[in-house]
């Protein structure tokens, strides 16, 4: 390779992130969204974890769990939403330099393999709750949670960091507008001169590890769930126990699911729109849905967010 190549394959600092296009005036109206989404994840999820941490009578299994989710959403949407916004109140458009956009990238891939462990393990937790009721102390103790939870991120962390690794041999040499509204990986191959076969190949193999068996992982545990659900006698135990694991699978069928639509689309240039649509369910509107979900329908945590209420008003007129 001669110098007058190398040169060249150097010049790309930065990408340009395209966003959703030229939205005129509607841009505005979408900045206004998003931050109203960006803001009510943030105060959902960062709110679940203090009153998960503050009442003692949501220290169990299933809220420990809850709690490093919406942990693990207010990370993965404080990756993505403030770039988007930022670009939006700066017409739509807007420059990411290469390492953030590696950065960006990592976040989100090490974010999105440990969710896909995090609800395996969560819908695990459910099945020994209804299924095996009698062991569930005993097969959910501390020390398995515990140990669920940090396999679930270091999971994540160990696939991303190989997919980073090479990612960083790539070079990229023009031309540099990534059509999406952050860094993905098939947008950010499309972009490098170098060969990607490698890289494409060990990616696609990484990321059916991380998300093939816990999500049949969580199949089987909503299998066997639903089976012992049609079992039991009464109408009241029957509704009680559903409603228990129905917001569980309300957010992994709309993680998964989207996940999946938009990773098994062709890449075309037609389907370019229809797959930021998708996107846009599994980086914005799951870490929306999570808290709203969960608070909404959980009886329990209505309960701890009075009694909390309560405490804060006896406390302030002290």
């Amino acid at each position: 390779m001669g110098k007058a190549e190398q040169e060249n394959e150097t010049t790309v600092t930065e990408f340009l992130l395209l966003g959703f296009g030229d939205l005129g005036d509607q841009r505005l109206l979408l900045f206004l969204l998003f931050l109203l989404i960006y803001t009510v994840t943030m105060v959902g999820n960062i709110f679940i974890v203090v009153l998960i941490a503050v009442d003692h009578h949501l220290h169990t299994p299933m809220y420990f769990f809850l709690g490093n989710l919406s942990c693990l959403e207010t990370c993965y949407s404080s990756n993505i939403l403030p770039v988007m916004l930022t670009n939006l109140f700066h017409g739509g458009q807007g420059t990411i330099s290469v390492k953030g956009c590696m950065a960006q990238y990592y976040f989100f891939g090490f974010l999105a393999a440990s969710e896909c462990y995090l609800l395996a393990a969560m819908s695990y937790d459910r099945y020994v709750a209804i299924y095996k009721p009698l062991l569930y102390t005993v097969l959910m103790n501390g020390k398995v949670c515990l140990r669920l939870v940090a396999g679930s991120w270091v999971s994540g962390s160990l696939a991303i960091n190989i997919t980073i690794y090479l990612m960083h041999q790539l070079t990229f040499c023009g031309p540099s507008e990534i059509n999406h509204f952050f860094c993905d990986f098939n947008p950010l191959l499309k972009l490098s001169c170098s060969d990607t076969h490698t890289i494409k190949l060990l990616t696609f193999f990484l990321a059916a590890v991380c998300s093939l068996p816990p999500f049949m992982l969580t199949l089987t545990s909503y299998g066997y769930i639903i089976s012992a659900i049609v079992r039991i006698p009464s109408t009241t135990g029957r509704q009680k126990a559903f409603s228990t694991c129905s917001s569980h699978l309300i957010v992994v069928s709309i993680f998964y699911g989207t996940i999946m639509i938009v990773y098994m689309l062709p890449k075309t240039e037609a389907l370019q729109d229809l797959n930021k649509v998708f996107s846009l369910f599994y980086t914005v509107l799951t870490p929306l849905f999570n808290p709203l979900i969960y608070s909404l329908r959980n009886r329990e945590v209505k309960v701890a967010f009075r009694k909390t209420l309560a405490k804060f008003y006896a406390f302030e007129r002290l």
